[in-house]
C-alpha cells in the first residue's frame, strides 16, 4: 500500500566530521650521551572514555546525508482505513491515485456500512485528498473514478487550477530552483484542456491569492502572445499566394508544423 502523507519524509543534515586526531610530536633533537625515545603529547583538554568515542562515531556513521537512498529510511507510518481502503478498491487507492467520484465518502459508507466508523474513514479520507499524490492526479486532469475505477466525469477547471497551484507550491518550498515555468506551461495546458476562453478561465478560477493571481496573469498573456503569432502566420500565408509546402520552405519551417499552427490559428478565429 502506498502512502498518503502530504510532505515528503524530513532529511537529516550530514553529522559534522569528527575531529582529526593531533598529529604525533616531532621526534626531539638527539641528546649526547643518550638514546632516549621522543616523548608523546598528550592531547590537551578532558578525553571521553572509549567506549563513549566508539559510541559518538557509531551515530555519526548511521546519518545519512540528503539524497541517500531511502529504502535505508523508516517506512512512512500509512492510516490503517487507507490500507484497508487499498485492499477494498487497490484502482483508486493502490500504486496509482485517481480523482475521486463527487460523494465516495458516501460511496463507501453505503457498500461497507460495517467496515469503517465514519470519523475514522473521514479523517482518512482527508489525508488521501491533501497528498501531494493525489492533488497531482487532479492537476494532470484525470477525470473522477467510482469505486470500481470507472471513469465517471470530468475534475472542475478551478479543482484542478487549484490542484496545480498546490502543488507547485510544495515542490518549489522543496527547491531553490525557479519552478514558475512549468506552472505556467500546466496552466497554460489546463485552460487549453477546459475548452473555456483564457478570460472566461481566468474569470473561474481567479481566487485571492496574489502569487496564483500573478501565475493566472501571465499564462492568460503567454496564451495571447501564441495567438497573435498564430494570427499573423495565417494572414501571411494568405496574402502569399503559396502552397503550405512552399510557405513552409520559405520561412524555413517544417511542413508539418506550418499545417499545424494554420489549422489552430483558423480554429481560433472561428471561436
Amino acid at each position: 500500500m502506498t502512502d498518503a502523507m502530504t510532505d515528503e519524509d524530513i532529511q537529516t543534515s550530514p553529522a559534522s566530521e569528527a575531529p582529526t586526531p593531533a598529529a604525533p610530536a616531532a621526534a626531539e633533537p638527539r641528546r649526547e650521551g643518550g638514546n632516549r625515545p621522543p616523548k608523546a603529547r598528550k592531547p590537551h583538554g578532558p578525553q571521553a572514555p572509549q567506549g563513549q568515542r566508539q559510541g559518538a562515531a557509531k551515530s555519526r556513521n548511521a546519518q545519512q546525508p540528503p539524497g541517500a537512498d531511502r529504502s535505508a529510511r523508516p517506512a512512512r507510518q500509512v492510516h490503517p482505513v487507507l490500507e484497508k481502503l487499498f485492499e477494498l478498491h487497490p484502482k483508486l487507492f493502490g500504486a496509482r491515485f485517481l480523482p475521486l467520484k463527487l460523494g465516495t465518502y458516501e460511496d463507501i459508507v453505503a457498500r461497507h456500512p460495517d467496515v469503517f466508523k465514519p470519523e475514522d474513514l473521514k479523517i482518512a479520507m482527508g489525508l488521501h485528498a491533501r497528498s501531494t499524490r493525489y492533488l497531482e492526479a487532479v492537476a494532470a486532469g484525470h477525470a473522477r473514478h467510482d469505486l470500481d475505477g470507472n471513469p465517471v466525469e470530468p475534475v472542475a477547471p478551478e479543482h484542478v487550477h487549484h490542484a496545480i497551484m498546490e502543488v507547485f507550491r510544495r515542490k518549489q518550498a522543496r527547491t531553490a530552483d525557479d519552478l514558475r515555468p512549468q506552472l505556467q506551461a500546466r496552466i497554460i495546458a489546463a485552460i487549453e484542456a477546459s475548452g473555456l476562453s483564457r478570460d472566461a478561465y481566468a474569470e473561474r478560477v481567479r481566487g485571492r491569492d496574489e502569487v496564483a493571481g500573478a501565475a493566472l496573469d501571465d499564462a492568460v498573456a503567454e496564451l495571447g502572445r501564441q495567438a497573435a503569432k498564430r494570427e499573423a502566420l495565417l494572414r501571411a500565408f494568405e496574402a502569399s499566394g503559396k502552397s503550405e509546402a512552399e510557405f513552409a520552405d520559405m520561412y524555413g519551417m517544417a511542413p508539418a508544423e506550418v499545417e499545424a499552427t494554420l489549422k489552430r490559428a483558423r480554429a481560433d478565429k472561428a471561436s
